[in-house]
């Protein structure tokens, strides 16, 4: 996968029009949920009209199914897409992941563009050329992002201005990221996080440092067969917490179920003696105090810990973990057990007790 051309701009129209300039497209097709239609398509509108299509689907993470997929199939096959067309997706990670996997797929593929606009799209999702949708099975048991492909896009173009549409709650969710991106590689840059309140983070420096690192990261591992996936640090508990609650009442954001994960992740890193009690403090604590700390009733937590065994990093039947090996580096393929990932959760649940109770392992 040739690498795309990432640029962060205060000036979306400006780029777009360049990037439209500088190639040759039949048609052009944006992809929008009624959210980025109202709020962020009139930012591009002008620079596509004359041969753009608008393509909106519903917002949010069940949407991202095999079904909405074939939807805008039909969309792309009405409007007479040919191979010589271009798919702008213009949304959060739910839009980049599907709109990618439906341009990728669609006459065995079509060039894309990734035009994120919240903070977790930016920093995360639409870098890296992983695309896909959910899976549900008949039993219920939702699997994130289990049906997709690798595929980079021709460019991402994002523009901070974007984040001003997002409630606070949505920016909160793609920081879950941000944190990660430190945790696992940039000790530095913890500790600078580490020393601000959400509300005082500088959200155009986070957002290319968080590119720059994923960028390189995926560079080195662009298939996920080793380094890329200390990426999903978090994300085998968070996962399996996001996926569900994904239906119910209790539905978190992404970020809300990764910065769960990693707190517990952290513990499992604590216990195997990767990082210190001090660490997991500090990482604990400052999770909390940014996204707060939803419970996980015992009774969910036996229905949770299953959804781990369709990670896309198992292998030979092993739930295979990326952990923190110190703050600033992060290993993979590291084997976690029932009982170790039940422990986590329970800390998750009442891990102030611990450190009041100077528990030690």
């Amino acid at each position: 996968m040739s690498k795309p051309n990432v640029i962060i701009t205060q000036n979306i129209q400006q780029e777009l029009q360049k990037f439209i300039a500088n190639n040759t497209y039949s048609k052009i097709c944006v992809i929008t949920d009624q959210n980025t239609k109202a709020h962020c398509y009139p930012l591009i509108r002008e620079v596509v009209k004359g041969n753009g299509i608008l393509i909106q689907i519903p917002a949010g993470e069940e949407a991202k199914t095999i079904e909405t997929c074939q939807k805008i199939w039909q969309y792309m096959t009405t409007a007479q897409l040919d191979r010589k067309a271009l798919v702008i997706n213009l949304g959060g990670g739910v839009i980049g992941d599907m709109g990618g996997f439906c341009a990728s797929t669609y006459k065995r593929g079509i060039d894309f563009i990734q035009i994120p606009t919240t903070l977790l799209s930016q920093v995360d999702a639409s870098v890296g050329g992983k695309l896909g949708i959910d899976f549900t099975e008949e039993n219920g048991n939702v699997f994130k992002n289990h049906i997709g492909v690798f595929n980079e896009p021709k460019a991402v173009l994002i523009d901070i201005n974007f984040l001003s549409t997002l409630d606070k709650r949505e920016l909160r969710s793609g920081f879950a990221e941000i944190i990660k991106h430190c945790l696992i590689a940039d000790k530095q840059k913890w500790d600078v996080i580490c020393a601000r309140s959400f509300d005082e983070q500088d959200w155009t420096d986070l957002a290319a440092h968080s590119v720059a690192i994923k960028s390189k990261v995926t560079e080195a591992d662009p298939h996920e067969k080793g380094l890329r996936k200390i990426l999903n640090f978090g994300h085998t508990l968070g996962h399996a917490v996001e996926s569900f609650y994904l239906n119910s009442k209790k539905k978190l954001l992404h970020g809300e179920a990764i910065a769960i994960g990693m707190i517990c992740e952290s513990f499992i890193a604590a216990k195997r003696g990767f990082i210190t009690m001090e660490d997991l403090q500090q990482i604990s604590s400052y999770i909390v105090s940014v996204y707060g700390k939803p419970e996980i009733p015992s009774k969910d937590i036996n229905h949770i810990i299953p959804l781990t065994l369709q990670d896309k990093k198992n292998e030979n039947s092993e739930v295979l973990f990326s952990l923190l090996e110190e703050i600033g580096i992060a290993n993979y393929n590291v084997s976690v057990g029932v009982e170790e990932m039940k422990e986590s959760i329970e800390f998750y649940n009442s891990f102030t007790d611990y450190f009041y109770n100077s528990i030690r392992f």
